[in-house]
């Protein structure tokens, strides 16, 4: 199929047999594995993957593309469900959930954000996204690239950058370079509890003020002294700070409650 690519749904759609073979050997997939696509487009992935599952799932929002997939794929071994990703509800598929995907790079961050909810009914994620994207995910603390979305992603997944993807493997070619990566959820046991809109709250306002020391980010939740009981310097910049770091200043601050928090 030749769709027309729709810049409203961000479609840039891979084509390249060498890319594809390498994306399917990072998966892995098995004849029984769950697997959800996001996007699947005109199926350059949907097809290889279907050579060894015994059925996958397909998302996809653009209606045309939907109907032709249905049309293309045989019922029994392709479900497709014409939705918004973003707003998709993957605690309806079954668990143990296998979820890849060519993703939207103008939705990719709220996506991710919505996927981390459904953390612990999956197996593991992997997606093409822009370079700069995958570096963010995957960076560690005090680096450049170290931001709001390494330390929300970082506190529930395992993330490996597996490859980069030249522009030419896609049609229409993005003006970005892309790459493949890889997200596998923290056993439970290494995910401490806490309160999830208080650690929200906590990484938004230190990154929200990144030029700023923590002692001056985060003056609205919890002083110097605070910050220095729980063994982190209150003149580190937030980009400075682990993810682990944040995990106590948000239980501690949680602890203290009564302080105002983002809605």
């Amino acid at each position: 199929m030749r769709h027309l690519p729709r810049k409203r749904f961000g479609q840039h759609f891979l084509h390249d047999p060498y890319v594809l073979s390498r994306i399917v050997s990072a998966i892995a997939p098995r004849p029984g594995d769950v697997v959800v696509e996001i996007g699947p487009g005109e199926g350059a992935l949907t097809r290889p993957l279907l050579e060894t599952l015994s059925h996958l799932t397909a998302i996809e929002i653009d209606r045309d593309l939907a109907a032709w997939l249905s049309g293309e794929f045989p019922a029994e071994k392709l479900s497709v469900i014409v939705a918004d990703a973003l707003e998709f509800d993957f605690g309806t598929l079954p668990v143990n959930l296998r979820v890849v995907g060519n993703l939207p790079y103008n939705v990719s961050t709220p996506l991710l954000f919505h996927l981390e909810k459904f953390a612990s009914r999956v197996q593991d994620m992997h997606f093409m996204l822009q370079l700069e994207v995958v570096d963010r995910m995957a960076a560690a603390h005090s680096t450049p690239e170290y931001g709001r979305l390494s330390v929300m992603l970082q506190r529930r997944f395992r993330v490996e950058r597996l490859f980069r993807v030249p522009a030419g493997a896609f049609r229409p070619p993005p003006k970005v370079e892309s790459a493949v990566v890889r997200l596998t959820p923290r056993p439970a046991a290494e995910i401490p509890a806490l309160d999830e809109k208080v650690f929200a709250t906590v990484v938004t306002r230190a990154f929200g003020a990144r030029r700023k020391t923590l002692r001056n980010a985060l003056s609205s939740l919890i002083d110097a002294g605070g910050l220095t009981s729980l063994g982190v310097d209150p003149g580190l910049r937030p980009e400075n700070v682990s993810p682990a770091c944040y995990i106590k200043i948000a239980i501690e601050i949680a602890r203290r409650g009564a302080l105002p928090l983002d809605p």
